[in-house]
């Protein structure tokens, strides 16, 4: 007989490093005898002796130590202030216990011992890899999961040692951000000060034990390159966008959760001339645009314990109207007056941005007209078009799934579609209400529409080739097409580098 064990494989995925807050950190993405990939973990030069001490006997030596008050540690404007006194403190705690240390293994060992003094422990480790959507603790007796961008859902070497530890961060948070947590309000929904977005709920509302979210804002936002270069969508589907952005059309982008509307709608708000004020308007600070834009972001507030000081969705888009916007972004439509002042704001003359939970255009078109939001279908035609984003989770991939167009009478055309088979954007359809906006609004003749199209594929390709990905040279690109069109077709046609 052979011995199963004999026959178990592990095959190693992936391996790579990066710093967190000044600690080193190395990450093996393995597959072992199991159904999800293995995300392991490691800190050179800590020692598991070393790494309990640190844990415990020294990490309440500094908190005894380091004489700050709570309303310090809880302002977000003294962070920095407290955190060098903590780390001022913790250099001197090593100092003490470990004479010989060197200086840089120090300041190793000081950034941990503050990471799990101030921080949240070794889920700063993971809020650190840029290549992690989320960080999941469903109780103390499973590890924790996290989703990572290229594998998917992986379970992690860490662990919490106890219920209340995840409590304890659960409640950490809250305070941070003037809320709390407990028996009589076990569901949490907060965001960390990075724009990290957290979710906790308490046990025996979660019935496995406490439990933990936190889906991590994107400190690499992806731009209209990066959705070509991952293959979300075409270059020429870029273009198509590319060039209703710049004719002040209105886009309504739709999906299910985590298919990427939100990045959609960052890509597409780089291509925003930098001549035009942008007012944006969300639950959460998601969106970064390029840095040089005319731009006020603007975001909702919760009401506080006497359920005072609420900022609604709403009252930040009303306020947007009287602040002369030429563009208004809005993180996501969800109510019926919220999507009357929308379109009433297209109707006077504004381009709008907005996302919707729709998985594809007639869903999209059916929950607009349908309650909660229950918009007349005939204000619909406001709307230039739809695009549709879509998450396949068995592949791992995200994709533009539809583009469609929107008729007066509010009916959509559906212009472009993902086929699942090829993994291409196949046309179905060619441009009828879209032409004729252009042609009133831009006076473009067909032949115009399709030259301007193929253009900006050719620029888009040569900014793709060269790897501009980043939001500002992006955004710089296509302002300087703006004012320059000749000028950067002429560096495309020469295969020419672009000096930022």
């Amino acid at each position: 007989m052979v011995d199963d064990k004999k026959l178990r494989r592990v095959s190693v995925l992936d391996t790579y490093g990066f710093e967190s807050n000044g600690i080193p950190v190395e990450i093996k993405v393995v597959k072992r005898d199991d159904f999800n990939p293995f995300y392991e973990v490691m800190i050179p030069g800590i020692a598991e002796y070393t790494r309990i001490i640190l844990e415990t006997t020294l990490r309440a030596e500094l908190i005894s130590e380091v004489k700050v008050d709570i309303s310090e540690m809880l302002d977000p404007k003294k962070g920095d202030e407290v955190r060098k006194k903590f780390f001022d403190g913790a250099l001197s705690i090593l100092d003490k216990n470990f004479p010989n240390l060197t200086e840089d293994k120090k300041r190793i060992l000081a950034s941990y011992l503050l990471q799990n003094a101030l921080g949240l422990g070794e889920i700063e480790t993971l809020l650190s890899d840029d290549r992690l959507e989320e960080v999941v603790i469903n109780n103390s007796r499973e590890p924790i999961w996290v989703y990572h961008k290229k594998y998917g859902w992986c379970k992690t070497n860490l662990t919490l040692k106890d219920e209340e530890a995840i409590f304890d961060y659960s409640s950490l948070i809250a305070r941070k951000v003037g809320r709390q947590i407990n028996v009589l309000t076990p569901l949490l929904d907060a965001h960390l000060p990075s724009g990290d977005r957290v979710n906790s709920t308490l046990f025996p509302v979660s019935n496995f034990g406490n439990t933990l979210t936190i889906r991590k804002f994107s400190r690499n936002p992806w731009t209209i390159t990066t959705l070509i270069k991952n293959k979300t969508m075409s270059p020429e589907i870029g273009a198509l966008i590319w060039m209703c952005v710049q004719n002040e059309l209105s886009l309504l982008i739709a999906g299910g959760t985590g298919s990427g509307k939100t990045s959609f709608l960052n890509a597409l708000a780089g291509l925003i001339p930098s001549s035009q004020r942008i007012i944006s308007i969300e639950d959460t600070r998601e969106l970064t645009l390029p840095t040089f834009l005319h731009w006020v972001p603007m975001v909702t507030r919760e009401p506080n314990a006497e359920g005072k000081g609420e900022v609604s969705m709403l009252d930040l888009m009303v306020n947007a109207l009287r602040m002369r916007p030429d563009r208004i972004i809005v993180g996501e439509v969800r109510k019926q007056r919220e999507a009357e002042i929308l379109f009433e704001a297209m109707h006077t003359g504004h381009s709008v941005y907005a996302s919707l939970h729709a998985d594809n255009t007639e869903q999209a078109i059916s929950r607009l007209t349908n309650p909660p939001i229950n918009i007349p279908k005939e204000m619909l035609d406001a709307l230039a078009g739809i695009v549709v984003t879509f998450r396949h989770r068995r592949f791992n991939i995200r994709r533009v799934l539809e583009f469609g167009e929107i008729h007066k009478n509010g009916d959509f055309r559906i212009l472009h579609r993902w086929d699942v088979k090829t993994d291409e954007m196949k046309q179905v359809a060619g441009l009828s209400r879209l032409a004729d906006l252009l042609s009133l609004y831009a006076g473009m003749s067909e032949k115009e529409i399709k030259d301007d199209v193929d253009k900006k594929t050719e620029v888009l390709n040569w900014m793709v080739a060269n790897d501009y990905t980043e939001v500002d040279q992006v955004g710089r690109i296509i302002s300087q097409y703006y004012i320059s069109e000749d000028e950067i077709y002429d560096a495309v046609s020469k295969g020419e580098k672009w000096r930022f």
